[in-house]
């Protein structure tokens, strides 16, 4: 019996040694198989799908497709799928030359009919991507490509950068959809609404990245912060408020960017409608005694500490920083007496002791409209209100869907958001050629003096001198588009985009982030890996 029980015993622990060591496998197995796969949290859901020739990636790397030009960390211009491009004297004509190794994730290859294709379809499209400019585009040879422009135009370059190139024998009506391309990743599986698959591409060119499937999941920012907090996702996007909230096993990033918030004001008076029958103007943000006194009096570094937690900096134009950016337009702000004295100098005044001002029967009274649900743009709504209630402005704020600002925002003040690595959105969002124009120049602003260094800016044939007009156009010492000038806007705060990221998990070296559209903090997928 006792022989009996002895060998039971040796063969029980036996078994459960092998089932021990089999179990250890398979968890260094599933642990293998972890590491080079991610879950992520970074951004929201392209609503128009993946297609470059209507948008796809002009906010940062478009992921399934690969692109001419790109940029390192240092924000200078590099080849992608171009080997180098060349310029006619009169910035007409660009040649770009191309590898001859890339691939699409079908296996074709890319050549310069697909170049031509892509260019010819966003024309067509009539899109973000201005192309009113290209006289055309052709195919000189199986990898050369040229571009004819109407004009020069000096950001030009930049297009080829945000483009990404798409396969003309694959391009069809759901391309948008079910995207093939020849950038690092392609797409596995798209669930709307909740998650995007991707997987390695195997015939990308470039640098093979480390991480083969990830799994984005499109949450709102409450609902990504959760996600960290239960340790289901390995990056997470998450706004200031949560910055303070430490989570176990992961660390917070914090990624400079020119990622703005702003408020737009309606630039002409009320009794126009735009074609589909939309309001527009609003005569209080009419006069530019209200919009300077609202610039001059908000206190933007207490917007930063109070509303963004120190992760961000105050902002004066749409391009602080940037190469084109003009430092005379920073002013001195939160500065009531200033405020008050511009607006008694214009008529406003409190004669009915109400607090606030009037000019003639006109009440300084308008709404401030923020997208409903966004936590930030409500917070510096709210504390805008507050900052200009003492100098005799009440702004009633209210938030609302995107689809209720798209009818109201030609008639009334929003939280809007821009940002781009890009001196073409200055102009998008200030010429008059873009009045009404989507959110561009939704306040209907214009000054033909602007309009002129722009456009100067825009037919320069060198890099340098197109600076100099894009600093002339925000303040020339007399014009301008900036708060010294006609103030269409009241630009806040830069916000620092934040990121939750599982301990020893690297992302590289950031570049400046552009407005958050398009996941940019994956530009450099190529290079994220785990730390040893």
């Amino acid at each position: 019996m006792k022989n009996q029980f002895t060998r039971f015993a040796i063969i029980l622990v036996l078994v459960l040694s092998v089932a021990l060591t089999g179990c250890s496998s398979a968890t260094k197995q599933a642990a293998q198989a972890q590491k080079d796969e991610l879950v992520l949290s970074v951004g929201s859901e392209p609503d128009a799908g993946f297609d470059p020739t209507t948008g796809w990636g002009r906010y940062g790397s478009p992921m399934f497709q690969s692109t001419l030009l790109k940029r390192d960390s240092q924000m200078k211009i590099v080849n992608d799928l171009a080997t180098g491009y060349d310029v006619n004297a009169d910035g007409t004509v660009w040649t770009i030359k191309l590898r001859q190794n890339a691939k699409f994730s079908d296996g074709k290859p890319v050549t310069a009919a697909d170049v031509q294709f892509t260019f010819e379809t966003a024309a067509k499209n009539a899109s973000v991507i201005d192309l009113t400019n290209m006289k055309s585009v052709e195919a000189a040879d199986d990898y050369t490509v040229k571009f004819t422009l109407k004009e020069a135009q000096s950001t030009f370059i930049t297009i080829l950068v945000t483009t990404g190139i798409i396969p003309k024998h694959a391009y069809g009506k759901d391309y948008a959809q079910k995207p093939i391309g020849s950038g690092p990743y392609k797409m596995v599986q798209w669930d709307k609404g909740q998650q995007l698959i991707v997987e390695a591409n195997p015939e990308y060119y470039g640098t093979k990245p480390y991480f083969k499937k990830l799994t984005f999941l499109f949450l709102k920012e409450d609902a990504s912060f959760a996600a960290a907090k239960a340790g289901t996702v390995d990056i997470a996007y998450i706004p200031s408020t949560f910055s303070k909230q430490p989570i176990n096993g992961m660390r917070l990033e914090a990624v400079k960017t020119v990622d703005n918030r702003g408020i737009m004001f309606p630039y002409v008076k009320s009794g126009e409608k735009t074609k589909d029958g939309n309001p527009i103007g609003n005569d209080v943000t009419a006069d530019i005694a209200i919009r300077k006194a609202i610039n001059v009096a908000i206190d933007r570094k207490t917007l930063v500490k109070g509303v963004l937690e120190d992760y961000g900096s105050p902002a004066y134009t749409i391009n602080d920083g940037l190469p084109w950016w003009n430092p005379n337009t920073v002013f001195t702000d939160a500065d009531a007496n200033q405020a008050k004295k511009i607006l008694a100098d214009a008529g406003w005044k409190d004669a009915e002791g109400s607090g606030v001002l009037k000019k003639d029967a006109l009440k300084a009274e308008f709404t401030l409209i923020y997208p409903s649900g966004d936590v930030t743009r409500q917070s510096l709504a709210i504390a805008v209100a507050d900052m200009v209630k003492p100098i005799g402005i009440k702004i009633n704020v209210k938030g609302k869907s995107w689809d209720d600002i798209k009818k109201s925002m030609y008639s009334n003040a929003v939280v809007l958001g821009w940002g781009s690595n890009d001196p073409l959105e200055m102009y998008n969002v200030y010429s008059s050629k873009y009045r009404g124009v989507d959110y561009y120049n939704s306040g209907f602003y214009s000054n033909p003096a602007v309009d002129e260094w722009m456009n100067k800016a825009l037919q320069a044939t060198n890099h340098k001198t197109a600076m100099e007009y894009w600093k002339k156009a925000q303040w020339d010492g007399k014009n301008g588009l900036s708060t010294q000038g006609d103030a269409p806007w009241a630009w806040l705060v830069n916000i620092d985009h934040l990121y939750l990221v599982k301990d020893k998990l690297d992302i590289g070296k950031q570049r400046i982030h552009p407005h958050g559209h398009g996941w940019p903090v994956t530009d450099n997928i190529e290079e994220w890996g785990w730390k040893q």
